[in-house]
């Protein structure tokens, strides 16, 4: 496999692997950044493009303007990326936060989505903007202000991963991408998050989602994903396709990539690269 290539276009940063076949993109969640979904690189076909961005704030992207953003601001930058990689329609999809900006895109640039995949799907809080922030909200910018990142990332890391004391290396690959988040980012995120609504913005959304959790996941429990996916159901001949794959927590990509990208292909309609393993 072709390694993936790191670029820069504009303010954003990304990594990427050219391919003839049609474009998927990856947008990480919010202790995350591109570089965590390498791995799912070598196992998707080769014949796909494939593109994960740095979300504005993280690695080598600049943060946005606004000190409060919204998820459509995330969306609008994500549009201008893509305009200047010269992607037209895509295959979209989202982890944690990155199913925020993910929505948001789909209700905003609906004929530039193909599909549209929501992997362990964040609700949001649907907080006002300048409003309050709950306090498990809040107490994530408390901690990494007390702790510092390198240390908020060994105390949030082994809670990303099912059964964390038999993964050590896939604690440890959480681990250092979160380590590597910038402050000023993080905490526009983090309002992000806040005010964010994912079952609102799917109720506006035409393509069809598809979710997929870790069955163990603690994070973003089923709940969640119910919820947003009963949101977009009502009214419509189709449901969202909900796969739910064992022996996983938040970080699903990372703990079950095999598995994963079979659920991801299946939702996008294009043949298996492999059979997964164990699932």
């Amino acid at each position: 496999m072709t390694e993936p290539i790191l670029g820069v276009s504009g303010d954003l940063s990304h990594i990427s692997r050219p391919g003839p076949g049609p474009v998927v993109v990856f947008l990480h969640g919010i202790g995350s950044n591109a570089t965590s979904f390498a791995p799912l690189f070598e196992v998707l076909p080769p014949d796909l493009t494939l593109l994960a961005w740095n979300a504005p704030g993280y690695s080598d992207s600049a943060p946005l303007n606004e000190d409060w953003p919204t998820a459509g601001d995330y969306a609008e930058k994500l549009a201008d990326l893509l305009d200047q990689l010269g992607h037209d329609t895509v295959h979209l999809v989202g982890h944690s936060l990155g199913t925020l900006i993910a929505a948001a895109f789909a209700r905003q640039f609906p004929d530039r989505v193909q599909s549209l995949t929501l992997a362990a799907a964040a609700k949001g809080y649907g907080v006002p903007r300048l409003g309050a922030l709950p306090d498990g909200v809040q107490a994530r910018l408390t901690d990494l202000a007390r702790l510092g990142p390198a240390a908020f990332a060994s105390a949030r890391a082994a809670n990303l991963v099912h059964e964390p004391e038999e993964h050590p290396e896939i604690v440890k690959s959480v681990e250092t991408a979160m380590a590597q988040v910038n402050p000023e980012g993080y905490a526009q995120a983090v309002r992000m998050l806040a005010s964010g609504d994912l079952p609102g913005d799917l109720t506006h959304v035409a393509a069809r989602p598809g979710f997929i959790i870790g069955a163990q996941d603690r994070v973003t429990p089923m709940a969640q994903t119910m919820a947003a996916a009963d949101a977009w159901g009502p009214g419509r001949d189709t449901r969202p396709t909900v796969t739910e794959i064992e022996r996983a927590g938040h970080a699903v990509y990372l703990q079950r990539p095999d598995a994963f990208c079979a659920a991801l292909l299946d939702h996008m309609g294009l043949p298996a690269a492999r059979n997964p393993e164990g699932a």
